[in-house]
């Protein structure tokens, strides 16, 4: 077939990169060769729009075992044992097909894991849709959801593993391109850990798991691409997935790993056969020959070109040690699934596809993997942005604070998403200390005496204001999540999910992103292990705001965990980091500024990263030293939202806020570096703040039934905490039921 500019456009490849291709190859490609580059070298798997910038981000420290380039990071927790941890986007798919898209989406992070030798023990899924409601598209944004929250469900339900926590966001900017990120965690012993470095000249390919069909071919391009008109027709690229096999090939490869015949091991997810093998030998310096005569098949006339760009579910390659065959497909067998040797480490460094007796592509591994074009994008321009800088000229005095209240506790962003957690078996396999609706989720680890907690945070308002500093806010919520159940953070994951790179002011987001995230991690000592880059996330010509997610993991001692509710009456208050303060500008942030005044303007709440971290290490020897009965750092919505969220149906409190602010910066504001706690020992819980230089002090007392709060020696707010409940707990099933989605 020649190969025509047509062609080659439809392969969403450049005239240059063709041209690239043609260089390294020393030849024209074949038709199936042009399909393995295109896949490779698409944004989604070759990173060739951030590479440059990602290198910016700090890798290393005290307990990193592997870092980046690897299917997850590794951190050590001690006595010999680690968790393996990554974070992953399946946002294209889940919009084309939510339940699948979100579903394959969890069975890809999971294979990623147990890749590495480690046995999953949690996910947490950030989320974010279009609005449910004054929207013209929310009976759509609201079918998305169902069809997401129940794909997550389905896949992490059958396949036994907890989905212990998460966020979910509503704006409009993601009706068109929905963002699903995926979190997994596991454990395993650290001399059991897996590569998947090919080596052993001769040593066999072998295939496991489901059959390769004709799904998900070009999955990997699909996502490397903006939505049009035609997206819809795209339904065929999305993967289909079956938990149940995923759960026996987990089984089966633990066991196998076992045997010690196994050299290395890689999961087939995006670009699947494909980057599966070309990975392994670029990485080993080897060469991989594959014959697709042999690979198990469960559609009729695949091409080599089908087979080679599938993304089937549930498949692994592995190379083994010449010999110990037998005893790896024992293994496989006996779990009912496919194992077959299709190939064999080579000399010479080259991929070499052969099908039906014809050699379809013989293309060197390193080309494939570490040859993909590398553009530093034009990006010295502003970071887009439409929103006015300076605040409305009059930012109107609330009519009723009640009101205002119970507004931002029954909208969408801010109300209880337990419609969405209680769909998830969150206990499945006894870890599970903490799960869904805290701050942090915690699971222990039995052999250790040690458990990790697990925070999942981003801000796209904040990020769109200002990336930079938006991205800084991100980390730094993340790890006073941690802090405020007692954990240590030590290392993070991310997931950049950002608009067309091509745009130099979308462009000038990721960096300014990236770049704010490494100054955060480095001061927080928390290094990125491995993560995720999202890109073209636009639909028409509209991008989605600049989204980065982080997961940062810590560690603890395993003991009951603190809690953020309230739990008995008569505890004191105590506002760890003070009031404050927040000004016109910053409060166009907010989520009073969008849900109560519907507008958006100014920067993000303003960070000072060493008093942040001072508020951490306070909070952690407050916790250590068993000081609080509850704990609930301050985020969306500010101090009153926050004293709501501890509220329980029997418990609310009386609150005295003094300060010079108008009454919505002080009770809606969002500045950081904040932590509500309830303590019956308010003057060692003082003391320790005073030690670290942290401002603090007794602001009220829990009382039944009740929150009321007086600002300036006036009763702002006073409501029922049944109330209360009720607005928080009932907003997002209502919100479904009007759009007919439940």
């Amino acid at each position: 077939m020649t190969i025509t500019p047509e062609i080659i456009k439809h392969h969403q490849l450049t005239q240059g990169e063709y041209e690239k291709i043609v260089s390294l190859l020393g030849r024209e490609p074949s038709y199936t060769e042009l399909g393995v580059f295109s896949v490779m070298w698409s944004e989604h798997c070759s990173y060739k729009s951030s590479r440059i910038h990602l290198k910016k981000l700090p890798i290393t420290g005290k307990y990193v075992v592997q870092g980046p380039g690897e299917n997850a990071g590794i951190i050590g927790i001690g006595g010999g044992w680690v968790v393996a941890f990554k974070i992953e986007s399946h946002n294209h798919p889940s919009y084309i097909e939510p339940f699948q898209g979100a579903a394959t989406g969890v069975g890809g992070i999971l294979r990623d894991i147990f890749t590495m030798g480690a046995r999953p023990i949690a996910v947490l899924d950030s989320l974010r849709f279009g609005p449910l409601s004054n929207s013209p598209t929310a009976e759509r944004n609201a079918r998305i959801v169902t069809g997401v929250v129940s794909g997550i469900a389905h896949y992490g339900n059958c396949f036994g593993v907890p989905t212990v926590g998460g966020e979910c966001i509503f704006e409009e900017c993601y009706a068109g391109n929905p963002l699903v990120n995926v979190f997994a965690l596991g454990v395993c012993r650290q001399e059991d850990v897996f590569f998947a470095k090919a080596k052993g000249i001769g040593n066999p390919v072998i295939y496991v798991g489901a059959k390769t069909g004709r799904d998900g071919i070009h999955g990997a391009s699909m996502a490397s691409a903006e939505f049009t008109e035609e997206s819809k027709q795209k339904r065929p690229n999305v993967q289909v997935g079956d938990p149940f096999l995923e759960k026996l090939l987990l089984e089966a490869c633990i066991e196998a790993m076992k045997t010690g015949a196994i050299v290395a091991i890689q999961d087939m997810g995006a670009a699947g056969l494909t980057s599966s093998s070309c990975e392994m030998g670029s990485r080993g310096d080897v060469g991989i020959d594959l014959d697709l005569d042999l690979v198990p098949q469960r559609e009729t006339g695949m091409t080599a070109y089908e087979m080679l760009l599938s993304e089937s579910q549930e498949r692994m390659l592995i190379v083994a040690e010449k010999g110990r065959e037998q005893e790896l497909f024992d293994v496989f067998h006996k779990w009912g699934l496919d194992a077959v040797t299709i190939g064999s480490v080579t000399e010479g460094g080259n991929l070499r596809i052969s099908h039906k007796g014809v050699l379809e592509a013989d293309i060197p591994n390193r080309a494939l993997a570490d040859e993909a074009p590398k553009y530093d994008r034009p990006h010295n321009v502003k970071p887009y942005r439409t929103a006015p800088l300076d605040p409305p000229a009059t930012i109107p005095a609330s009519k009723d604070l009640n009101a205002d209240l119970l507004k931002l506790v029954s909208s969408a962003d801010l109300c209880s998403k337990r419609w969405i957690w209680e769909q998830y078996d969150y206990q499945v396999r006894t870890n599970t200390l903490a799960g869904p609706g805290g701050d942090a989720a915690i699971v222990r680890v039995k052999e250790t005496g040690q458990s990790i907690a697990m925070s999942l945070d981003g801000n796209g308002r904040y990020c769109y204001l200002d990336p930079r500093e938006g991205a800084k806010l991100a980390v730094a919520e993340s790890c006073r999540n941690l802090s405020t159940v007692g954990a240590l953070p030590v290392a993070a994951t991310n997931n950049l999910n950002f608009g067309n790179p091509e745009r130099p002011e979308i462009m000038a987001q990721l960096v300014e992103a990236i770049e704010g995230i490494a100054e955060a991690c480095t001061h927080f000592e928390t290094p990125i292990t491995g993560g995720n880059v999202s890109l073209y996330n636009e639909t028409l010509g509209e991008g989605i705001y600049p989204t980065p997610v982080l997961g940062i993991v810590g560690i603890l001692k395993t003991e009951a965990p603190i809690g953020s509710s309230f739990r008995s009456v008569g505890a004191q208050l105590v506002l760890i980091g003070g009031f404050r303060s927040t000004d016109a500008q910053r409060f166009g942030s907010s989520q009073y500024a969008k849900v109560v005044l519907d507008q958006l303007w100014g920067l993000p709440p303003a960070l000072d990263m060493d008093y942040e971290k001072r508020v951490h290490e306070a909070m952690r020897e407050i916790a250590a030293s068993h000081l609080v009965e509850s704990a609930h750092d301050l985020s969306d919505g500010g101090l009153a939202v926050a004293l709501s969220e501890c509220c329980t149906a029997a418990i609310g409190a009386r609150v005295r806020v003094s300060t010079a602010e108008r009454p919505e910066f002080a009770l809606f504001g969002e500045a950081p570096s904040r932590i509500l706690v309830s303590t019956m020992t308010p003057e060692q819980t003082l003391s320790i703040l005073l030690r670290h230089g942290v401002e603090g002090g007794v602001i009220g007392v829990t009382i039944e039934e009740r929150l009321q709060i007086e600002y300036e020696g006036t009763m702002a707010i006073d409501v029922t905490t049944s109330v209360l409940r009720e607005s928080f707990e009932g907003a997002l099933p209502a919100l479904l039921h009007t759009q007919h989605a439940v």
